[in-house]
């Protein structure tokens, strides 16, 4: 028997019943930002080129962009549009804040606005960048989110590939990704 197994039967023995959390795994950490990212380059407009599908996106089939701008209050203004099944396209605009001053690499974002005042804000951290800053890999603390985000609408096979490759050494599996479509007729 080995030594979890054995722990949690002398536990259930004695009449316990948190034998499990004797022998669970270490909790494991957050994903981590790169160390800094110049906002004005960062703003624009950028393709998905994959994500980890989500409720909130289930109506989009293709054409997934999202366009970054600053707002006078100093926040970002988003806006993230997608074709739905019908054909027609749909825009989400929502509002970015900065989470963390020092790296600009930890915002929130919040789609839903109610007399003007943003609610249900969601963890966006931007875990990977190009040097050119053309592309960015955008994660969440707890990786029930996740994008490959492109400045054009299509990526290279290999390029794709390492960017796999660093969700992975970030703790993500590669693999719940899915490819989004992009056609050329955005």
């Amino acid at each position: 028997m080995n030594q979890c197994k054995w722990i949690t039967f002398l536990v259930l023995m004695a009449g316990g019943l948190i034998g499990n959390v004797a022998c669970s795994s270490p909790p494991v950490t957050s994903p981590k930002t790169v160390t800094q990212v110049d906002l004005q380059r960062y703003i624009g407009l950028w393709y998905e080129i994959a994500k980890i599908p989500n409720r909130f996106q289930k109506q989009c089939v293709r054409n997934v962009t999202a366009s970054y701008s600053f707002s006078e209050d100093g926040n970002i203004k988003v806006i993230n549009r997608c074709l739905q099944e019908r054909g027609d396209y749909e825009d989400a605009q929502g509002v970015a804040r900065i989470v963390d001053s020092q790296t600009n690499a930890k915002l929130e974002v919040s789609f839903v606005s109610v007399f003007g005042k943003q609610l249900f804000w969601g963890a966006y951290w931007i875990i990977g960048l190009g040097d050119s800053y053309d592309y960015a890999i955008i994660g969440h603390p707890q990786r029930k989110y996740g994008w490959i985000l492109s400045r054009s609408p299509q990526m290279e096979t290999e390029q794709l590939n390492k960017l796999f490759q660093i969700l992975a050494t970030q703790g993500y599996d590669p693999t719940q990704f899915v490819i989004t479509e992009q056609t050329t007729d955005l």
